[in-house]
């Protein structure tokens, strides 16, 4: 009788609707766990105990046909989620809405019977890219506005960035390369950084993942609002540079934003672009050869409309 008989593949009398998917929320970090234990959410379970019956919840429903919506169960956006809608955190509803908010950036991240050991630092990593593009993405839309100008600002922006992240693939090669941004706005605005793995083989680019929609919405806030900052291309150790032998260290390729364009930098610029980063605490490469920026693809700059359409994305 219950959700689960309805739910059972092949158990929908025809024509029926199919089941509506079921969202979970987990506390996959330690820390969170610990943090919302005080709202007796988790009764008397430990972490460990707590992840091993949400598996036998997840593997159960799976079996049963249904469509299962995974997201981190985050202490603090969780108490600032019951606070701005008046709900009660120790409540089941309150953990239910939360588990459903449709507000969550991206398309769902959808559970298809894996192990938990395995599944959470994917779901982890997945998360933090949620977060990176839902903050980079409130910033894009406040830099090109919400009238109908602003939607062809957007696309304008939008296109833009596709056309330079696939011209930073095709120049990076073969090889799984890493792209790191950071930029913030002209008046000291908020600092924003992303980054993603670019893997190329035979000339294909491998699929895109959540790591890139964050990373392309991140450098749209940055392009739409005249932002300053530095892209930096490291590439893959063990695949040297086009002309270089097997011996060079790794390198790294850079290109500078400035009031929202990228320019190639200079081989001094990405040293000293390494170095900044070193001086923030990440690690500088051994051995690293540092690499002018290649040329990019222009921004569409505003020109005069054709027949029949409005005016340039940017007017």
């Amino acid at each position: 009788g219950g959700a689960g008989a309805r739910g059972r593949r092949g158990g929908r009398a025809r024509g029926a609707p199919p089941p509506q998917p079921v969202a979970v929320a987990l506390a996959a970090a330690a820390a969170d766990f610990a943090g919302l234990a005080r709202y007796g959410l988790f009764g008397r379970l430990a972490h460990q105990e707590y992840l091993r019956r949400a598996e036998e919840h997840l593997q159960a429903l799976h079996a049963q046909g249904l469509e299962v919506h995974l997201r981190v169960l985050e202490a603090g956006d969780y108490e600032d989620y019951c606070t701005a809608l008046g709900l009660d955190p120790r409540t089941p509803a309150a953990r239910v809405a939360y588990a459903g908010d449709p507000e969550l950036a991206g398309e769902p991240f959808v559970y298809a019977g894996e192990r938990l050991a395995e599944l959470l630092p994917v779901l982890l990593d997945d998360h933090r890219a949620r977060v990176r593009m839902s903050v980079a993405g409130v910033a894009l839309l406040e830099a090109v506005g919400d009238d109908p100008d602003g939607q062809q600002r957007l696309a304008a922006v939008m296109r833009y960035v596709t056309s330079a992240y696939l011209a930073l693939a095709e120049g990076a090669g073969e090889g799984c390369h890493l792209l790191t941004l950071r930029c913030h706005g002209p008046e000291d605005g908020e600092q924003l950084s992303s980054a993603v793995e670019v893997c190329v083989e035979a000339g294909g680019l491998y699929p895109a993942g959540r790591d890139t929609e964050a990373f392309c919405v991140t450098l749209a806030a940055g392009v739409a609002g005249g932002g300053a900052g530095a892209l930096l291309l490291h590439g893959d150790p063990g695949v040297p540079a086009p002309g270089a032998s097997a011996s060079d260290g790794p390198w790294v390729r850079g290109w500078a934003l400035a009031g929202g364009r990228l320019r190639p930098m200079t081989v001094h610029e990405v040293f000293d672009e390494l170095a900044d980063d070193a001086a923030r605490g990440l690690p500088f490469p051994p051995g690293v050869v540092p690499r002018p920026g290649f040329p990019l693809p222009g921004f569409p700059e505003p020109g005069p409309a054709a027949p029949g359409e409005g005016g340039g994305p940017l007017g």
